[in-house]
């Protein structure tokens, strides 16, 4: 059973969750993604609500490819990787994801014209172009190239049934969550672009990791159900923390909901202090950042992805507005503990940020549940 976790943040939706859930299942018709048993599973997940909780004030054109973009990724990572023939095959694998970059860096290459996914990842490319940058174009494909190297990882786990130590798993794990494919459009749903020398700096990279590890963790809490029941090989914090420290199910729970609570409340303290000093820009992205983690926490518990209705998996429906860890100690996982390091632990606007948040639990309290479909957007 997995608790009600900590979430500092309110959650959101954007009001054309439905017409966009309703392109996305068309899309995925139109450009056969997947096998016809795993699109008709994948359309009644609910992604495009998952979008529009991602991105739940931006321009609704964005929030349908963020959709239709999620919804390939399944497609690849499901069907291609973790239940496909070359998802035990590494080299083979590389090499297929290798072609399909080519396709996203450069739609007009005559490759696999007849292969649904690079045609649906053809489509996604024109239309990025219509509201990315050059330069977001570019780290969209970088982070994709991140998630394809990682899946790779992952294969070669998977082909001689491993289970990767904790550090090793960190690293990958937050990148082979997709989560770092998805912030270009976070941008683009909003129509800025973040200049390089805050988006690249030590403390904002800091923060973009830390709610990268916040939402694979929790994803990883929300789908330890379904997959520890395919009797497929898998990999999830859980079961890499039972592995790696001799825990039982229920005691790698209870650790890694301690450890994202610490990594999450150092997030935030971390957006307070960065906020003192940040563009109308910066602020803008590191508020999309809490709406991506509370969209995927909203989603992680409402989808039939992992509430798996055939058979039930024990997850919260509400979410709850005390950490178990408050630790400022960095986490004994060396990938990540430079985290720690961004933050002035006497920085001052920690103490504002306390004040913030326990307004703002206050206000949250009516609402821990997931928003209803029918929300109102929130400004972000």
């Amino acid at each position: 059973m997995v608790p009600p976790i900590f979430s500092p943040y309110r959650p959101a939706i954007h009001p054309c969750h439905e017409a966009v859930d309703r392109r996305t299942t068309e899309w995925a018709e139109a450009f056969d993604i997947g096998s016809p048993a795993l699109r008709s599973a994948l359309v009644t997940h609910s992604i495009g609500t998952f979008a529009a909780r991602i991105l739940p004030g931006g321009r609704e054109e964005v929030v349908g490819i963020l959709s239709d973009f999620v919804l390939w990724l399944f497609g690849v990572d499901d069907g291609f990787c973790e239940e496909g023939d070359l998802g035990t095959r590494p080299g083979e694998l590389l090499a297929a994801l290798s072609r399909l970059l080519r396709v996203a860096q450069n739609p007009e290459v005559p490759m696999l014209l007849d292969d649904p996914l690079a045609q649906g990842l053809r489509d996604l490319r024109y239309r990025l172009d219509q509201y990315g940058t050059p330069g977001q174009i570019a780290r969209w494909v970088d982070a994709l190239r991140e998630y394809c190297l990682s899946v790779g990882w992952e294969a070669e786990h998977r082909s001689h049934g491993s289970v990767p130590d904790l550090n090793d798993y960190t690293l990958m794990r937050i990148y082979d969550g997709a989560t770092s494919v998805v912030l270009p459009l976070l941008e683009m749903g909003h129509g800025y672009e973040l200049q390089p020398h805050e988006r690249d700096s030590t403390a904002v990279r800091a923060a973009a990791e830390m709610a990268y590890f916040v939402i694979c963790w929790d994803n990883d809490l929300f789908s330890y159900h379904k997959e520890s029941r395919t009797g497929l090989y898998y990999l999830n914090v859980i079961r890499v923390l039972e592995h790696s420290r001799g825990l039982t199910p229920e005691q790698a729970l209870t650790t890694a909901i301690a450890q994202r609570d610490r990594v999450l409340t150092l997030f935030v303290r971390l957006c307070a202090h960065l906020r003192t000093q940040a563009s109308p820009q910066l602020k803008q992205y590191l508020a999309s950042l809490e709406t991506f983690i509370r969209g995927a926490q909203d989603w992680g518990i409402s989808s039939r992805r992992y509430t798996t209705p055939d058979d039930p998996a024990d997850l919260p429906d509400a979410f709850c507005d005390t950490p178990t860890d408050t630790s400022q100690d960095p986490l004994d996982i060396p990938a990540v503990a430079w985290w720690w390091s961004v933050l002035p632990r006497d920085e001052a606007a920690v103490a504002t940020e306390a004040g913030r948040l326990s307004a703002l639990y206050a206000a949250t309290r009516p609402a821990a549940r997931p928003a209803p479909l029918h929300s109102a957007l929130r400004s972000a």
